[in-house]
């Protein structure tokens, strides 16, 4: 007789190591492995659309490549800095006060995008103001290759068994280590699709169909309200961490809670923007 574990039990986790490789005492994590190529990937492309003036009001790009080069450094540090404060004070305060050592673990439980985003704005605002950079096409331009980072965060997830997803009883659902014996959504890979691979395709769309560059801020808005709208999405889709759970109804969680401020922040940045850009005509 089938029972519900048979049933939903479809598609068995990929028997991927979290640790890639070891060094001595030293471990070499995808996860550690997905930012550093999301970085390093988003570098490179920035660097190709600060160097295409086509795509720049006048031709003449708002900074340099070698400022650019710079502000790599700042970058990294407030995705990192921002991704793991921010996971610690939304979703797991509590364990690491019971265990310090948590707090620097970033492959248990990993990083907060909304953390991330933060520290990243910080960086982004002082990093201008030091060097005379127009604001908002630096926000442009860094909105426009972060999709790249969460493609590879999103699948570093996947790898290591976390964030997955409700029950689920479709065809490529995954029974998960961690998850119990029954079949679930791959909810980190709908969230590389959504996040990393269509909100890049959109942006660069944006950036280069459009020339959205040439209206400072509006990639950065189109950004903020796509990440928003594909993260509310998937949270219907995906387990809420245990030590949180639901806020309300059985429903809301604390990626919905997060990312509905985002949406309204996107909305606002692309009307600013159009209204720039109309005063300015």
């Amino acid at each position: 007789m089938e029972t519900i574990a048979t049933r939903l039990s479809i598609l068995p986790f990929p028997d991927i190591d979290p640790v890639i490789f070891t060094i001595g005492p030293l471990a070499v994590h995808w996860y550690g492995l997905a930012y550093v190529a999301g970085i390093l990937l988003g570098w490179l492309y920035a660097r190709r659309i600060v160097q295409n003036a086509s795509l720049w009001h006048k031709g003449t790009p708002a900074f340099t490549p070698e400022q650019l080069d710079d502000f790599l450094l700042w970058a990294a540090g407030g995705i990192v800095l921002g991704g793991r404060i921010g996971y610690i004070l939304f979703y797991d305060l509590g364990s690491v006060i019971e265990n310090p050592i948590r707090a620097v673990e970033i492959w248990n439980g990993g990083m907060s995008f909304h953390g991330g985003l933060l520290g990243t704005t910080l960086a982004i605002i002082v990093f201008a103001r030091k060097n005379a950079i127009p604001l908002w096409s630096l926000f442009d331009v860094v909105a426009a290759v972060v999709p790249i980072g969460l493609l590879f965060g999103r699948i570093a997830n996947f790898i290591n068994g976390e964030l997955w997803g409700r029950l689920s009883s479709m065809p490529w659902a995954v029974v998960f280590p961690t998850g119990g014996p029954f079949a679930r959504h791959p909810s980190q890979l709908y969230e590389a699709a959504l996040e990393g691979l269509m909100l890049l395709a959109l942006l660069a769309y944006f950036v280069y169909r459009r020339k959205a560059l040439k209206t400072p801020g509006l990639v950065t808005g189109i950004f903020v309200c796509g990440y928003a709208a594909s993260r509310i999405f998937v949270e219907f889709f995906r387990e809420p961490d245990a030590q949180i759970g639901y806020l309300a109804g059985g429903w809301l969680t604390m990626g919905m809670v997060l990312s509905l401020p985002m949406a309204l922040a996107g909305i606002w940045a692309i009307a600013r923007a159009r209204r720039a850009a109309a005063a300015a005509a």
